[in-house]
């Protein structure tokens, strides 16, 4: 394995997670590819996003819309299994470039100024399009940050149910993943090395975080969302 690669991956990655509230799998996934088999990226991965959001669930606790969370929370429910059966029977890679292409639109549809209220049905429809990605290509932050985004949601509100809402959701996708994949030493050997790296990724996340206002925030998001799409349309 390559130690700088790594610990690169890992610091960057958390830093983004810390200080936003998304972009960890985003950012680590497509290199921790590049240096362990899927099944050991996506569970490492897994593994350090409910660290950085158990580390950080008390200081964001007061940021946290317990209602919204709760409807995604709900949503995903119904979401996971459905993305469960696409990823049984439905052809991955086009899954992928659809979703990279509805992505990429709305993507720019909100650079265009496309806002959208927030409605308490919408919010069950954002939490099960995030389970069903997640059980169908690992990656249940974009439709929580289109959200979000389209509804021009506060950076504090966005980032901390967003975090608390990765507990619920990345925690039972651990579980499944443990349960009918299977784990290995590998995985957990890595974590806990990374640990040291996610810490420190916290602490320069968190001064990032206050520094940047709203405005910046919001273009931070959208490159995060581009680069989302570009990877799935490549990714295929």
């Amino acid at each position: 394995m390559d130690i700088f690669l790594f610990v690169i991956i890992i610091l960057f990655a958390s830093i983004l997670q810390t200080s936003t509230g998304f972009g960890f799998s985003i950012l680590a996934t497509p290199f921790l590819l590049l240096l362990f088999s899927p099944m050991e990226a996506i569970q490492i991965n897994l593994i350090l996003s409910l660290v950085i959001s158990c580390a950080l669930i008390r200081k964001i606790r007061k940021d946290i819309d317990f209602q919204v969370l709760k409807r995604f929370v709900f949503g995903s429910v119904a979401g996971l299994p459905i993305g469960l059966l696409i990823f049984l029977f439905v052809d991955i890679p086009r899954l992928k470039l659809g979703v990279s292409i509805i992505i990429l639109l709305l993507t720019l549809l909100l650079i265009m100024k496309l806002r959208i209220a927030q409605t308490k049905p919408r919010d069950f429809i954002a939490g099960g399009l995030s389970g069903t990605l997640t059980t169908s290509i690992g990656m249940p932050g974009p439709p929580l940050l289109l959200y979000f985004s389209g509804t021009d949601t506060e950076k504090e509100k966005l980032r901390g149910t967003t975090l608390a809402f990765y507990l619920f959701i990345y925690l039972i996708s651990l579980l499944i993943q443990v349960i009918f994949v299977g784990t290995n030493q590998t995985i957990w050997i890595s974590s806990g090395w990374a640990l040291p790296l996610v810490f420190i990724g916290l602490f320069f996340g968190q001064l990032l975080y206050r520094w940047i206002n709203q405005h910046y925030f919001r273009i931070f998001t959208y490159i995060i969302l581009l680069f989302t799409g570009i990877y799935l349309l490549i990714d295929r």
